[in-house]
């Protein structure tokens, strides 16, 4: 076309040069990792994982050690997050009596995300929110103590990640919970509604 002019190959380089890359704003620090290993101390087959991994059976047989590289994990005894429920943080564990595992069967993994926001959840005395209930904000090592029962059948997670304990002071079963509505305790994999205390999932605990 008469009179257009052509675009400069040196302005359009420079333009092409800064535009931002789609990669810019991942932050790497955010991606988690987790090995499971066979044998004691690291050693033989190993999976590592970084998402969440419903059915681990072919890859590895039994677990025997595990080396959480980053982030926060729940893993679990049984496929399909069933059975015991462990809760890891970022560090090694060369047996599985370090991360409290009751064998060495892990068959399922769930990834926690990266959190830093405000906790808040409900717990109820009895099944579909019913009888009395206590909003917790922070860890509670007695619930006892707290709430004068430790029946809990059902709660309610407004905010944050939680870990129930079967026994106070943090021992015992654990259980994972989302933020979500839980009408009965079976929901979050557990078979009795008793329970000791309750904490957080943060970085440190």
């Amino acid at each position: 076309v008469s009179g257009s002019q052509k675009p400069d190959p040196s302005k359009v380089y420079k333009e092409v040069r800064h535009k931002p890359s789609p990669w810019s704003a991942l932050n790497l620090t955010q991606l988690q990792w987790i090995v499971f290993y066979e044998d004691r101390n690291f050693q033989g087959r190993h999976y590592e994982c970084s998402s969440d991994s419903p059915e681990m059976q072919n890859f590895f047989g039994r677990c025997n050690s595990i080396r959480v590289e980053s982030g926060c994990w729940v893993a679990y005894e049984k496929p399909n997050y069933s059975g015991y429920q462990y809760m890891l943080h970022k560090g090694d564990y060369p047996g599985f009596q370090h991360w409290a595992g009751f064998n060495d069967c892990i068959r399922s993994c769930r990834m926690i995300p990266p959190y830093t926001g405000n906790y808040r959840m409900k717990i109820f005395e009895r099944s579909d929110f019913g009888g009395q209930n206590l909003e917790l904000v922070e860890d509670c090592p007695n619930l006892h103590e707290r709430f004068h029962t430790r029946d809990i059948s059902s709660a309610n997670v407004m905010e944050g990640y939680w870990m129930l304990h079967e026994h106070p002071n943090y021992r015992g079963r654990q259980y994972f919970l989302r933020p979500g509505e839980y009408r009965r305790h079976s929901e979050w994999g557990s078979t009795s509604p008793t329970f000791g205390s309750l904490r957080r999932v943060t970085e440190s605990n």
